[in-house]
């Protein structure tokens, strides 16, 4: 195929630049701390009396309801992922399911500037609504990537997408953060507008640079032979999916290692979400603390992703993602003890360093692990997708509910542990099935 033009290329990559903000400021940094502070309950003191809140009827602990309301969001995304898969490669309009998932994100997002104390209800439904939109997007945007790039140029586009959305993301934060650290020089008086006017300014980040986006995206192709009822469409994802597990039955290593990588993501994806609600209710940092500290840690996760390559080329890719789940269940191990503020910075940068590592190393060893025959490489990754996803549900559910059980989220680090351990168990299994068909170690550059 013909490479599309530079401005395409460049347009698609901007898309990155576009949603990538919602990414860092709603589901890592402001949005939590700031729906800590407003979720907390303190006496005259200052001293933190209660966590609980109402919702729909039910007291529940703050950060349990919070990690209850993202794991429901990606059930449905779990669910909906096949279904968007299907429609994406069997219907001529992704633009059009691209843009309606957008538009869902990015006001969902912006209604969150009416989100305080008193609604409740509107910050959770608009959280959860932000993660369907951004999540529903990104199947349509990624669906573009073969259309608009041969396959020896994937690599390069698809990398170029990912530092946009890197450059993105890091400087609505900063602009963000000198609104909330120092809201006076904007003549703010409110404490609580500054959070709300940044998670505004992301609906409309968002939204105004996917103009560019979806300005210069082409129609997406479509053929005779790709139309159906919608019947068939809906259903087609799921029986992708359900043949995906069937041959995976059959590839004891694949099947091994997607094992280890459901039970150490339940794990990874719970850290990443619940980082700064742990930092603020158990430690009580402050937002800008949290803030800074979570940008340090995207910013080692970038070093932890090449030194995790490089190690991959000595050792194999197995044997160096089972050294990092190893440091991940020493890091959890270490933070259900910790006290005090510098130990969860040291905390914080170890976290940055295999964070970056896991996810790249999980998703070039399962690539290539797939069949090299196999025409559903588009279904296997559907399927590593759903994977991560329903392990996100699990964790963040195992991590609210221990919370809400003992009334302690510190406890909750020990179903991490758990999850990390039988990570390990399966990757272990993993290298010893590899060695036993006698094929030499995987290894990331080959």
């Amino acid at each position: 195929m013909q490479p599309a033009s530079k401005k395409t290329i460049n347009g698609w990559a901007i898309y990155d630049w576009a949603n990538s903000a919602y990414n860092l400021v709603i589901t890592s940094t402001i949005f939590p701390a700031y729906y800590d502070a407003i979720t907390t309950i303190k006496d005259t003191k200052g001293n933190v009396v209660s966590h609980q809140v109402h919702f729909l009827g039910i007291t529940v602990e703050s950060a349990s309801l919070y990690n209850y309301a993202i794991a429901f969001a990606y059930l449905l995304i779990a669910i909906l992922s096949p279904i968007l898969s299907s429609i994406a490669d069997s219907r001529g309009n992704k633009k059009s399911f691209m843009q309606f998932f957008c538009y869902l994100g990015s006001i969902a997002c912006c209604s969150m500037f009416w989100f305080t104390k008193s609604t409740l209800t509107l910050g959770i439904i608009a959280a959860i609504i932000a993660a369907v939109g951004y999540c529903g997007s990104l199947v349509f945007y990624n669906a573009y990537l073969p259309e608009i790039a041969p396959k020896e140029q994937q690599d390069s586009v698809s990398a170029k997408g990912f530092a946009m959305g890197y450059i993105g993301s890091v400087l609505l934060q900063i602009i963000c953060f000198f609104f909330v650290l120092k809201p006076e020089w904007f003549g703010i008086t409110d404490g609580g507008f500054a959070p709300r006017l940044s998670f505004l300014l992301v609906g409309i980040w968002w939204m105004g640079f996917a103009q560019i986006t979806f300005a210069r995206l082409p129609k997406a192709r479509y053929t005779p032979k790709d139309q159906g009822n919608w019947n068939q469409i809906l259903g087609a994802g799921f029986r992708e999916l359900k043949k995906v597990a069937q041959q995976t039955a059959h590839m004891l290593v694949l099947k091994r290692f997607l094992l280890s990588f459901l039970f150490y993501s339940m794990g990874v994806q719970t850290v990443m979400l619940a980082a700064t609600l742990f930092g603020s209710q158990v430690l009580q940092l402050p937002t800008s603390k949290l803030i800074i500290c979570i940008l340090v840690i995207q910013i080692v996760a970038v070093a932890g992703a090449y030194l995790m390559a490089r190690l991959s080329k000595l050792l194999g890719n197995f044997q160096v993602l089972a050294i990092t789940v190893s440091i991940w269940v020493g890091i959890c191990i270490a933070a259900y003890y910790i006290t005090t503020e510098n130990q969860f910075y040291w905390i914080a940068a170890l976290v940055g360093l295999v964070m970056g590592g896991i996810q790249s190393l999980s998703r070039s060893s399962y690539a290539k692990l797939i069949p090299t025959d196999s025409s559903d490489t588009a279904s296997f990754f559907s399927f590593y997708d759903v994977t991560e996803k329903i392990a996100i549900v699990v964790g963040m559910v195992s991590f609210g509910l221990v919370q809400q059980i003992t009334g302690n989220m510190r406890n909750s680090i020990l179903a991490l542990i758990i999850f990390f351990f039988l990570g390990l168990v399966f990757l272990l299994r993993t290298i010893q099935a590899e060695k036993n068909i006698s094929n030499p170690p995987l290894k990331l550059h080959e």
